[in-house]
This record gives C-alpha cells, structure tokens and sequence, in this order.
C-alpha cells in the first residue's frame, strides 16, 4: 500500500473518531446520567475504536483495489460499508459502556442509540471523503 493512501487512511480514521467520540461522549452521558460515564466511555473509544477503524479501512481498500472507479466512489459501497462499520463499532460500544457502567442494560442502550446517529454520521463522512482525491490514484 503506498503511503499516500496509509496517510489517507491515518487522516480518515482521525477524523471519523473525533465525529465518533463527541458522539458516543454525548449520548452516554445523555443515557447513563453521568458526564463521567459519558467521558470514560468516549476516551476508551478513542482507542479500541481507531484501532477497529483503521483496519476496517485497510480491508475496505483491499477489496476494492481491483475494482473500478466507479463502484469505489458509489453510494451502494458506501451503505454497505456504513453497515459493516457499525456493526463492529457497535459491539465495541455495548461492551466498553456495560464494563464502564456496569450495567448491562445501559451499555446496550448506549451501542443501539448509536446505531441510528453513527450510521448517519459514518455515511455523511464517507460522502465527504468520496469528494477529497488525497492518497488516491
């Protein structure tokens, strides 16, 4: 992989966690009460989650690196690729808060709520760096 595209990738994964965690920040304080829970929660995610992403995007770029343009730019990748992030990040979400909170309920509560923003949000961010060439051929 050439490192215009590992920089790309490095630049993508930054940018979708600093999305992510303000999102996960907000929703578990919101659900769990406790703007401590909600922080822990989100500074975890930091973490686990890049770590995920990163490599979410490496196979992603794999798959597609034979394929053509058109299909590496189109919505219907996009969704799926929407999907199969969040269901990684999901799972990574409900584990953390439940060990966080120590709750169970609360931790799936958090990972579901997260279902609906995150989707959304991972899938407006991939439109946006659909548009950015940086690190492409």
């Amino acid at each position: 992989m050439r490192n215009n595209l590992k920089n790309r990738i490095l630049i993508k994964t930054l940018s979708w966690r600093l999305i992510g965690t303000l999102d996960t920040i907000l929703l578990s304080w919101l659900i769990s009460g406790n703007i401590v829970f909600g922080l822990k929660i989100g500074f975890t995610e930091i973490f686990t989650k890049m770590i995920l992403y990163y490599f979410h995007e490496r196979i992603w770029y794999k798959i597609n690196l034979d394929k053509n343009k058109q299909y590496i730019n189109s919505r219907k990748r996009d969704l799926i690729k929407t999907f199969s992030w969040r269901g990684i990040g999901t799972i990574d979400t409900i584990v953390i808060s439940w060990i966080i909170t120590g709750n169970p309920f609360t931790g799936f509560k958090i990972g579901f709520t997260e279902l609906i923003t995150k989707m959304a949000l991972f899938y407006i961010h991939e439109r946006i760096w659909n548009r950015v060439s940086y690190g492409l051929k």
